[in-house]
């Protein structure tokens, strides 16, 4: 159940939703008829090292909201209170998200991150709010709501969610507590925008590790996440935190140093990203395996991860000095705790 009482999300956000998050992908077992509890809970204990005060139990790949809540609650007996959790609102119902944020909360969830199913094809401001309001009024989580060009919201809006719109949720929805603010991407404009806005509302976060250090010279940015970041190991939470602390030209020097992996993750996402409007998760996954996590079999359907992508990850985290895996990338779909 969450710390805070019904009514309270909003305050209680504002005062311990901190720091960075990660994203945590399940695992499983090699025939994928079970989840793989001794691979899930090393990647908790290994993100929790590696100083994240958060992550999204992710939920967008071939999961249960049963299995969904196993999962969560793996996570939540792994890190007691040393760890928030996302519940990760990407089923493909409004029913099925609801009755997942509900067995997700029970659980162990602190928050919910909320998506939209692909066959959701709102066609006008009215329906994004109703499938928000819909989702919020039928949960006690906090909800951090996602504006994100993937959605398609830009066929009535060149934001996806304009100012307007957000101002609607705000004052109407008491229970959304942050802003994942990706309006516009692979532009700032978004994350700007929101903070002129609703700063001091609600927390705004500033998800693209890119965008956020750099911005913190001139934005006071408490939160970051949820995103895939961990596969950098220590590189962002420490960053972040010195920038928080008032040494952002220190954090910068960090932050040249990760240009590498930037780089290299940008031209192993960009193209296809672009073309599909989705995630690969594979890709998600194996970075995380570079850097420790538990790596493992997907089920179907599932993208691939090419040789080439595989190997410019991995040279992007050699040439910045980052942890990397020396086992060769066959090892990866057997992963660390193979079951």
């Amino acid at each position: 159940m969450p710390a805070y009482r019904p009514g309270e999300a909003r305050e209680w956000a504002l005062e311990n939703l901190t720091g960075v998050s990660g994203v945590t992908i399940p695992s499983f077992t090699a025939d994928l008829t079970r989840l793989n509890r001794a691979a899930i809970a090393h990647d908790i204990e290994h993100i929790i090292g590696l100083g994240f005060d958060h992550t999204l139990v992710m939920a967008e790949v071939n999961l249960t909201p049963e299995e969904n809540a196993e999962f969560t609650a793996i996570a939540r007996d792994t890190a007691g209170d040393r760890l928030g959790l996302f519940f990760h609102a990407a089923f493909g119902t409004l029913a099925d998200n609801i009755r997942a944020a509900r067995l997700a909360e029970k659980a162990g969830a602190d928050l919910a991150l909320l998506s939209y199913p692909p066959q959701f094809r709102a066609e006008s401001e009215d329906d994004v709010y109703e499938y928000t309001r819909g989702f919020c009024e039928q949960t006690g989580l906090g909800v951090m709501i996602f504006p994100l060009p993937s959605w398609g919201f830009e066929r009535f809006h060149p934001a996806g969610m304009s100012v307007a719109l957000i101002r609607r949720m705000l004052d109407t929805i008491p229970n959304i507590v942050a802003i994942k603010a990706e309006q516009g991407y692979p532009l700032p404009a978004g994350v700007i925008e929101t903070y002129h806005h609703f700063a001091g509302e609600v927390v705004i976060s500033c998800p693209i590790e890119g965008h956020c250090v750099p911005l913190m010279d001139v934005l006071d940015l408490r939160f970051s996440g949820t995103s895939n970041t961990q596969w950098m190991s220590t590189y962002f939470p420490a960053a972040f935190a010195k920038a928080r602390a008032g040494r952002w030209a220190e954090a910068m020097e960090d932050y040249w140093r990760g240009n590498p992996p930037r780089q290299a993750h940008d031209a192993g996402t960009g193209g296809y990203l672009s073309a599909t409007g989705g995630l690969t998760r594979t890709i998600w996954k194996y970075q995380a395996w570079l850097a420790g996590f538990g790596g493992g079999p997907r089920r179907a359907p599932a993208m691939r991860a090419p040789d080439r992508h595989m190997r410019t990850l991995r040279a992007g985290l050699s040439a910045a000095g980052l942890p990397v895996t020396d086992l060769p990338d066959s090892e990866f779909l057997r992963g660390r705790f193979p079951a």
